[in-house]
């Protein structure tokens, strides 16, 4: 990363571009550089993409912890948490995390899994119906979902 650190502003990427570039950055692994812009790079609600290669998933990663750590006695830079996440040496985070943190194109969960279940049992259409909706809402969102069946 630059000692400045600037966040630009995105532009639309080509998906072969994308996967050219992070098969570079992947030593020629046509898989983890298909699946990576597939399922991890930045993108709009409408699947406009906006990463070519996970470098710029760890800047934009980057950039958004230090402004969290900025509140912070003895805050971590922007550069000292890319080399953490750079090439997934020391820090790996989940498939929310990576899609999520700083991308300002969509709401999406930071959150991998969720367990969900209602106080009073959902024992009718309608309770089964609400059940099956929030778990919808939730997958839409790349959330995996258990169910509390504890009552």
């Amino acid at each position: 990363m630059s000692k400045n650190i600037q966040s630009p502003t995105p532009q639309k990427v080509d998906y072969n571009d994308a996967v050219a570039e992070s098969k570079v950055y992947f030593d020629g692994d046509d898989l983890a550089a298909t699946v990576w812009v597939s399922k991890y790079a930045l993108k709009d609600s409408f699947g406009n993409i906006y990463e070519k290669s996970p470098r710029q998933m760890h800047e934009r990663i980057a950039r958004e912890i230090e402004r969290i750590e900025k509140k912070y006695p003895n805050p971590m830079s922007a550069d000292e948490v890319f080399a953490l996440l750079d090439h997934f040496r020391y820090v790996i985070p989940q498939g929310g995390p990576m899609t999520g943190i700083g991308n300002d194109f969509q709401v999406a969960s930071l959150s991998n899994c969720f367990v969900i279940g209602h106080k009073n049992p959902a024992d009718s259409y309608g309770g089964i119906f609400r059940m099956d909706e929030e778990q919808v809402q939730l997958m839409k969102r790349r959330g995996g979902v258990g169910h509390d069946l504890s009552h």
